[in-house]
């Protein structure tokens, strides 16, 4: 569409969701579908946008105005899995990136208690009871989903959306229970846009490690632990944890730390120089074998971590094993001065 420039303006019709490449519609506060400007009233016509725009808008809140205000859903949170987590026996499942949903039996609200104002096509068939999960429209692709579930006006949108179900907050019994309440359950729904999160029992740190690289290979986000016959708590709680990627960095070993208890009498951690001169213990990874013959003070290893501190230091650091092109128990050679 030409405008006051030399270059023509680019309008887009995006699953009825009309955007145009102009500073009046890029510079609106209001969510994409309920945005306009003077070139799509041209070409669509004043009538057209005015009936588009009046079912668009933000969300509402979940409560009429004037009421009291409920700033936060009561939903079970997650912690962050640390190594002194042991995930064996843990349900484990992939770390969805999408939109948290909570369905209270006729709708859908989000973590803040306002509604997404799913089409009735998308929730026909499903409970009169509440359902945990999330609105998910693929790998690395939360911005998307997260568009479609805020805005208005456009349902043909919510078709590439799945509600992915992961617990049932009001059913009896441990999670065990609620997942077979859920996979008895989820066949009378008769809703081809909802399933049941995958979950599958953690047989370990390798395990756990193995499933967290598949996953990241594919685009997935990271994986969630749920602690076995959990009851479901609404708030945030140490049963449920979030395991993200470990990246991977070369250290040096600098000392040993004793260990304790079954480990009494053998390497419980060790202490390695990072390439920013500091120091952190890396105690998680270690196995038997490794324990009674650690790798040789000032040789090269490999650890795994999810991310850094402000200071520096690894976080969750994980033992991986020596550089695979070095000698485990050999010390990094010193250069000799001229």
């Amino acid at each position: 569409m030409q405008g006051s420039g030399k270059s023509p303006y680019i309008i887009k019709n995006v699953g009825g969701v009309y955007s145009c490449s102009c500073p009046a519609w890029r510079n609106q506060s209001l969510p994409s579908n309920a945005r306009t400007c003077k070139h799509i009233r041209k070409l669509r016509g004043d009538a057209a946008e005015e009936a588009r725009l009046a079912s668009a808008g933000p969300l509402k809140p979940l409560k009429p105005e004037g009421a009291e205000e409920v700033k936060e859903l009561p939903i079970l949170l997650a912690n962050v899995w640390t190594d002194d987590d042991d995930p064996t026996g843990w349900w484990m499942s992939e770390k969805l990136d999408g939109v948290r949903a909570y369905w209270d039996g006729k709708q859908f609200l989000s973590r803040r208690n306002n509604i997404y104002f799913a089409p009735d096509w998308f929730v026909a068939g499903l409970p009169n009871h509440p359902l945990d999960g999330e609105l998910w429209f693929g790998r690395k692709q939360f911005d998307r989903a997260s568009e479609i579930a805020r805005t208005q006006g456009t349902p043909d949108r919510w078709k590439d959306l799945k509600y992915l179900v992961f617990d049932a907050p009001d059913a009896k019994g441990p999670f065990e229970d609620r997942m077979k309440f859920l996979q008895d359950g989820v066949g009378g729904w008769k809703n081809k846009f909802t399933a049941v999160h995958t979950h599958a029992s953690c047989t370990g740190m390798d395990h756990l490690l193995e499933e967290l690289d598949r996953v990241v290979a594919l685009g997935g986000e990271g994986l969630m632990l749920r602690k076995p016959k959990s009851n479901y708590e609404r708030t945030r709680s140490s049963s449920l944890l979030k395991v993200k990627k470990f990246l991977d960095m070369e250290v040096i070993v600098q000392d040993y730390e004793a260990g304790k208890g079954r480990h009494k009498g053998r390497v419980g951690a060790l202490w390695v120089k990072l390439s920013n001169g500091k120091q952190c213990k890396v105690g998680t990874g270690l196995k038997d074998k490794d324990r009674e013959n650690p790798p040789a003070k000032g040789s090269i290893i490999t650890v795994k971590y999810q991310e850094t501190t402000e200071d520096g230091l690894l976080r969750f650091p994980v033992y991986v094993g020596p550089r695979p092109d070095g000698n485990p128990n050999a010390a990094i050679p010193t250069r000799k001065k001229k």
